[in-house]
C-alpha cells in the first residue's frame, strides 16, 4: 500500500503541478537554477486531487493540533486551500498577505482574528521558509496563538528546518522532496541516473549548477 506522502507525490507529478527538468533546469525568481519547479495552484483545476488534498489537510490538522479556532492561509498560493479547509472545517477564515496594502486599511491579515484564538497556518509549498514564518509574525503580532502549520509539500532545505525549529513552530506537511523522488522514479517520470542530479541540488541549492 503506497504511503500517504507518495500517492499525493505522484498526483501532484500527473497534473504538472511539480516538474521535473535535471538536464534543463528552471531559473527561479530568486535566481537559483533548478531542477525542479513547483505551483500547488494547479490543484484548484482538478477536483479529484483538490478534493483529495483538503481531505487530508484537515484529518492532518485534527490529529496534531485538534481543532483549532481559525485556519489562515499564506498569500497568494495557499488563499483558496486554505479556504476550502476552513470550510470543512467549520472554522473561520483569514488570509495573511505578503505586505500590508498600500491603500485603505492598510491590512497584512485579511478577515478578523481575536486575539487569544489558536490558529493554524495553511501553506502550498515550503521553500526556504521565509514568508511562511512572516505570516506567522503577523499572526502572532495580531495576538493569536500559531499552534501549527500545514502544507502541501516541501523541499525539506535545511535552512527551512532551522527557520522553523527556531520560531518555535511545528511544521506538518502531506508530502515531500524525499517521496516525490521514489514517485517519479516508480512512474518512470525520471531515470535512476537523475537522482543523483536532484538529490545534489537539495543540498546546495542557491550555488548548484547543472552538469553539462
Amino acid at each position: 500500500m503506497k504511503s500517504l506522502e507518495s500517492l499525493l507525490a505522484e498526483k501532484l507529478l500527473k497534473i504538472s503541478a511539480i516538474k521535473l527538468q535535471p538536464e534543463i533546469p528552471f531559473t527561479w525568481a530568486s535566481g537559483w537554477n533548478s531542477p525542479i519547479y513547483t505551483d500547488n495552484r494547479k490543484t484548484l483545476s482538478y477536483p479529484e486531487v483538490r478534493s483529495f488534498i483538503k481531505i487530508e489537510m484537515c484529518r492532518l490538522i485534527l490529529e496534531n493540533f485538534e481543532k483549532p479556532d481559525a485556519i489562515a492561509g499564506v498569500a497568494t498560493g495557499a488563499i483558496a486551500m486554505g479556504a476550502l479547509v476552513a470550510d470543512a472545517l467549520g472554522l473561520p477564515y483569514v488570509y495573511v498577505r505578503s505586505s500590508p496594502k498600500d491603500h485603505g486599511l492598510e491590512n497584512l491579515i485579511e478577515g478578523n482574528l481575536t486575539p487569544g484564538q489558536r490558529v493554524v497556518v495553511i501553506e502550498d509549498l515550503i521553500s526556504t521558509g521565509g514568508s511562511s514564518l512572516k505570516a506567522v509574525e503577523a499572526i502572532r503580532q495580531a495576538g493569536c496563538e500559531v499552534v501549527g502549520m500545514a502544507a502541501i509539500f516541501t523541499y525539506g532545505f535545511p535552512l527551512a528546518i532551522k527557520r522553523f525549529k527556531d520560531a518555535g513552530v511545528e511544521l506538518l506537511t502531506l508530502s515531500n522532496y524525499n517521496a516525490m523522488l521514489e514517485a517519479a522514479l516508480d512512474t518512470q517520470y525520471i531515470r535512476e541516473e537523475d537522482l543523483d542530479t536532484l538529490k545534489e541540488w537539495r543540498k546546495d541549492p542557491a550555488n548548484w549548477a547543472p552538469v553539462r
